[in-house]
């Protein structure tokens, strides 16, 4: 089994390469899907977050508030310590379990956003960054996603730099190109990973 990390700047489009690992056969593990789903109604994940932040964070129909509980938490960085301690935890758990189920020889894809602000890398055996210039992520944000420009130029200052990310890469998906090459890109990677794979102690290239 080979364990990858994958990240990448919000805007560089991570979100399309681990769709494209899938289809070449990888096992994707979300974390941030894994987050929803351990604190969905009737989990003990929900419970605890009801108990360390009230009522006042469900919806009417039992379910988390995401803005609400995201208005009380982005504002003080303790309370999000606090939510913090909660779910990763349940995260790591969960993830733990679905990279079990998976093959001797499969490729396991985490997916994880903050995988460099985080300090996250040492957990896998190599870490992939989907890499595009500021100028490309902020186009994407405004004209895809419809943020403003600065709604858009606030969230990618809150991550961690473009610097900081290709610092901690042992490979790099160039996304500054069209959805043709960028296929072809991942075809190259993912046949670099199944051969990694097959040979986990193999060092890797320069």
């Amino acid at each position: 089994m080979l364990k990858v990390g994958l990240t990448g700047g919000i805007g560089a489009g991570k979100s399309e390469v681990s769709r494209l690992l899938v289809e070449c056969g990888a096992v994707l593990i979300d974390a941030d899907r894994i987050a929803r789903e351990v604190v969905e109604p009737g989990t003990p994940g929900l419970a605890a977050v009801v108990r360390a932040f009230g009522e006042e964070v469900l919806t009417e129909d039992g379910r988390l508030d995401r803005p609400r509980l995201g208005s009380i938490v982005f504002a003080d960085p303790d309370r999000l310590a606090v939510l913090n301690s909660i779910v990763h935890p349940l995260v790591g758990a969960r993830s733990r379990e679905l990279e079990a189920a998976a093959a001797d020889d499969a490729v396991v894809v985490h997916d994880v956003p903050l995988l460099t602000e985080n300090g996250l890398a040492p957990l896998y055996d190599l870490v992939v960054v989907v890499d595009a210039s500021p100028e490309t992520q902020l186009d994407r944000l405004v004209r895809l996603r419809g943020m403003t420009e600065d709604d858009a130029r606030a969230r990618m200052a809150a991550q961690a730099t473009r610097e900081q990310r290709l610092e901690i890469a042992d490979i790099v998906i160039d996304n500054d190109v069209p959805l043709a090459e960028l296929q072809r890109r991942v075809k190259d990677v993912w046949a670099d990973l199944t051969r990694r794979a097959r040979v986990p102690r193999e060092p890797l290239q320069e």
